[in-house]
C-alpha cells in the first residue's frame, strides 16, 4: 500500500497518494478527515499538513482533480462540435459524469470556488473555456453568456436527476432526456 512507516517519512508521491485515498474514501460514501486519510494511506497523522493546510484544503485539491476528471470526460475521443446535435451530446456527457461520481460532483460544486486554491481556479476555468470553444465553434460567434447558459442548462439537469427530481428508467432516457433539453433550448439560438 504505502512505502512510508510511522518511524520516518518516505513517500515516493505523498500528495498523489493522499487525494487518492481521499478520493476514493469520498466516492465510497466514507467520513474523511486528514487524520482518517492519514490512517488510510499509512502515514502519520502529521503528514498530510505537508500539503495540505486543512480540510478545505484537500477539499479544494479533490475538487480540482474532479474539474479535470470532467474536463478529460467531456473532451474523450470529441472534436470540437459543429452543430446544437453535438453541444448537447457534450450535456450527455456531463450528466453521466454527475451520475456516475455525485459525491464528487457535489463537493466539486457544493462550496464556492476557493479563490485561493491557484489549482482549482485554473481547473474551473478550464473547464469554462471549454464550454466558451464549444459554443463559438457552433454559433461562431464567442460568448461567455451563451457558454454559461449551456453549462446551466447541463448542470441544472445534472442535479435534477441526482436529486430524484426527474424520474427515468433508464441511463438511454437520461441521455435522451438531456438531448431533448438542450435541443429545444439551443436550436432556437441556430435559428
Amino acid at each position: 500500500m504505502s512505502t512510508s512507516t510511522k518511524s520516518g517519512y518516505h513517500h515516493g508521491d505523498l500528495r498523489a497518494s493522499l487525494l487518492t485515498t481521499a478520493m476514493r474514501m469520498l466516492e465510497a460514501g466514507e467520513q474523511f478527515s486528514l487524520r482518517a486519510v492519514a490512517r488510510e494511506a499509512g502515514v502519520s497523522a502529521t503528514a498530510p499538513y505537508r500539503h495540505f493546510a486543512d480540510r478545505d484544503a484537500l477539499e479544494s485539491a479533490l475538487a480540482a482533480q474532479g474539474l479535470r476528471d470532467l474536463k478529460e470526460d467531456l473532451a474523450q475521443g470529441r472534436e470540437l462540435p459543429a452543430s446544437v446535435e453535438d453541444l448537447a451530446e457534450l450535456a450527455v456527457a456531463y450528466v453521466d459524469f454527475a451520475l456516475r461520481r455525485p459525491a464528487l460532483f457535489r463537493l466539486m460544486f457544493g462550496n464556492a470556488c476557493d479563490t485561493g486554491s491557484n489549482e482549482r481556479v485554473q481547473a474551473a476555468a478550464d473547464i469554462h473555456e471549454l464550454l466558451r470553444l464549444a459554443m463559438t465553434h457552433v454559433f461562431s460567434e464567442p460568448s461567455d453568456a451563451l457558454a454559461s447558459a449551456g453549462w446551466a442548462l447541463a448542470h441544472g439537469l445534472a442535479y435534477l436527476f441526482l436529486d430524484g427530481k426527474l424520474q427515468v428508467e433508464s441511463d438511454d432516457e437520461i441521455a435522451e432526456q438531456v438531448r431533448a433539453a438542450f435541443t429545444a433550448i439551443l436550436a432556437a439560438r441556430a435559428r
